[in-house]
């Protein structure tokens, strides 16, 4: 499922090609994706220019200009892309694992720069969904979602506030959209293997009894920052599903450390270790149980 960085990646795909767009007809193949469309949602949309592409946690926001805000959530195997052109890239329009079948929702736009083009929704396994507010900081959604990674309110001292006396393993946490928001299982295996910290540590052994944050927890704030920054300058990961704006894959996942790196040699300069694999509340971790330790 697409973390921060794959949204970040479609989010700055579609800006400059959908900011000042207007939305002539919208198109519903089918009634419903993982949940039924909103009700009214080709005409919230229709005759309505697109303000703002924007971001928070893992949904997209397209904001419009007669007020309201599209959110989109991309599910498993959800994408964005245009009927006419690519970004950057000569004219396609299906995706080979893309067929036009599961082209579920279309935006008839006319842009004053780039023209006419066709924004379409397509999502094979249909785990994605869409909705529509008047108000988007009502949104269930986006209630209660923890700071966002890359931020000013998102630091050490931030995290410590949470963990203090938790007695849930470090991934847990991390794992927790109140706690930070938008971060999944691959980044925050990366995350914890550059701050050295072992997965199952207890969030709150991070904390000293003041209540602020170990030099581990330190570390854990600057390499979450760095592996999604890293990760968005490559276009985010594709492991099976995801496709940018233009049609196309990320390539983090040729850079990753730990995940889904059982058996191989650790990529920590001088570690002897071999990347190890456990379950945790039903999904896969990796590390390296030599240079990750308990702090």
């Amino acid at each position: 499922m697409p973390e921060l960085p794959e949204v970040e990646t479609v989010r700055r795909g579609l800006q400059p090609w959908l900011e000042g767009a207007r939305i002539n007809h919208v198109t519903l193949n089918r009634p419903n994706l993982r949940f039924p469309f909103p009700q009214g949602l080709a005409d919230g949309l229709a005759d309505s220019t697109i303000v703002a592409v924007g971001r928070r946690a893992k949904y997209l926001l397209i904001e419009l200009s007669n007020g309201k805000t599209l959110l989109s959530h991309l599910g498993m195997t959800g994408s964005w892309r245009f009927a006419e052109h690519g970004i950057d890239k000569p004219p396609r329009y299906y995706e080979t694992a893309t067929p036009p079948k599961h082209d579920h929702l279309v935006l008839d736009l006319d842009h004053p720069a780039h023209g006419r083009s066709h924004l379409i929704y397509a999502d094979p396994r249909r785990f994605g969904f869409v909705d529509l507010y008047d108000d988007i900081t009502l949104s269930p959604y986006l209630l209660g979602l923890g700071p966002e990674p890359l931020g000013n309110d998102f630091n050490a001292a931030a995290m410590a506030d949470k963990f203090a006396g938790k007695k849930t393993p470090i991934k847990a946490a991390l794992l927790d959209q109140r706690v930070v928001a938008g971060l999944g299982n691959i980044y925050v295996a990366e995350a914890l293997h550059r701050a050295h910290i072992l997965p199952t540590v207890l969030a709150g052994a991070l904390v000293t009894a003041k209540g602020k944050p170990k030099p581990a927890l330190e570390q854990l704030a600057t390499g979450v920052r760095t592996v999604l920054n890293e990760a968005i300058a490559s276009g985010g990961s594709t492991l099976r599903d995801f496709r940018n704006a233009e049609g196309g894959n990320g390539y983090f996942q040729h850079n990753f450390a730990v995940y889904d790196r059982e058996g191989d040699p650790c990529a920590t300069p001088g570690c002897t270790g071999v990347v190890q694999r456990i379950v945790q509340s039903g999904r896969s971790t990796f590390f390296c149980p030599v240079c990750q330790t308990k702090p």
